[in-house]
């Protein structure tokens, strides 16, 4: 029995198919950063409109790719994975090479409803793919490497996108965003066989039921555990949703013309933190990252909310990082290891879901915010917001110790 107990935590994480996945997510949400940083702008001088106005170019995206997640969860039970996994890249490629040729707003906002449904099936597919083979017991650490790849595109993606929108233009960064959408065909392809032979691996042990065929049997309950980790990370989306759609804009506010810095030095925290609170999450629990990585995401926004000099901004970019890059993969661990194996589409479709929708809202909302404010102000909102999730967390740590407690009183009748 100790030897099965042992044996999850000795299979590899760093197979061929894991990395391959790990490559192709990094791609398609890279390709999604470069551009969402730069349509507010684009927007602005193109059509003329106004905060709100802008805020709907990344709404429509995001509440289109929740649609599809919830659509592509439950056709994954029917059709093949790689199918539709293709199928959504193929439209995503298409749409991003339509971009500059949308003559209107209305056109535009087509264009972006059907990349959000390309993107949807595409991001809710590989990370059920990538969560069969990672090990159980290696969850945490796993999720926290793969996750790496989206906060790596999270962080330098913008930061791409600005400069090359304010160096070259648009219809480049375009160009630039579709080669990147197609490169992932062949890393695909290229793991392929390599996905398929790791499948008999990874049966033959007691890990057997962390990888599933392409198609699961039978209908998948929803799991209630879910939803107060999914709520959480609309909070942390809010967040993010404030600098994806006004940090731009912000920096003309504030006459700091490297804005864009903001993401770059974000990712040093991240790539710094990723491996670690995957570890931490594994040997104490979720808990245990929250609440320091929210106030760390609180000071943050506060700070940015000050912020007038470009040393300002960096401070609020490196704390930035150590939070968000500390709380996104810790929630989506905590997802998936409060679920059983065949609910990890519904889960990874949840988190990511969580992440669209807390983007669209707080498009909207600090969109509004700071159309009868400020940037500045509207910042100051968002670290409210994080002090509400730190409030959350903590509440929630508190009632699940004393359930715990309570329910060990019963078993040993005490």
């Amino acid at each position: 029995m100790q030897q099965i107990q042992e044996q999850p935590s000795k299979t590899p994480l760093w197979t061929r198919p894991f990395i391959a996945l790990t490559l192709c997510f990094f791609l398609l949400f890279l390709s999604l950063q470069m551009l969402l940083s730069s349509f507010p702008a684009y927007v602005k001088a193109e059509f003329h409109a106004g905060n709100v106005q802008t805020s709907l170019v990344t709404s429509v995206f995001a509440l289109a790719a929740i649609v599809s997640r919830f659509a592509t969860a439950a056709l994954m039970q029917r059709v093949s994975r790689m199918k539709l996994l293709l199928t959504g890249l193929i439209i995503a490629a298409a749409t991003t090479a339509l971009y500059s040729a949308a003559g209107t707003f209305a056109a535009l906002l087509a264009l972006r409803i059907g990349y959000g449904i390309g993107f949807g099936m595409a991001s809710t597919i590989l990370p059920t793919l990538v969560s069969r083979i990672i090990p159980l017991r290696r969850m945490g650490e796993g999720i926290g490497y793969f996750g790496l790849s989206t906060s790596l595109a999270l962080s330098i993606g913008p930061a791409i996108g600005l400069n090359v929108m304010k160096q070259a233009g648009f219809t480049p960064l375009t160009m630039i965003g579709l080669v990147t959408t197609v490169v992932i065909f062949p890393v695909l392809w290229l793991s392929r066989s390599s996905r398929e032979q790791q499948v008999p691996m990874e049966q033959s042990g007691p890990a057997q039921k962390e990888t599933l065929p392409p198609k699961v049997a039978g209908k998948v309950t929803f799991n209630r555990k879910l939803m107060f980790p999914a709520l959480l990370n609309v909070l942390l989306a809010i967040t993010y949703s404030g600098l994806l759609s006004f940090l731009a804009l912000f920096g003309d506010d504030v006459h700091i013309e490297q804005v864009g810095l903001f993401f770059m030095f974000n990712v040093i925290t991240i790539i710094l933190v990723r491996p670690f609170s995957g570890r931490i999450f594994d040997r104490f629990g979720h808990t245990s990252v929250l609440i320091p990585a929210g106030l760390f995401v609180t000071a943050s926004m506060a700070v940015l909310a000050n912020t007038h000099t470009m040393p300002m901004l960096i401070v609020s970019a490196l704390l930035y990082g150590v939070g968000f890059g500390s709380i996104q993969p810790t929630i989506q661990a905590w997802m998936l290891r409060t679920s059983k194996p065949e609910q990890y589409g519904m889960a990874n479709s949840m988190f990511y879901n969580s992440t669209d929708f807390g983007v669209a809202f707080g498009s909207i909302l600090l969109g509004a915010i700071s159309s009868v404010s400020s940037y500045s102000v509207m910042y100051g909102y968002s670290a409210v917001v994080m002090a509400v999730f730190v409030v959350l967390g903590a509440l929630q740590h508190v009632v699940a110790t004393r359930r715990g407690s309570r329910s060990k009183r019963v078993a040993t009748g005490s």
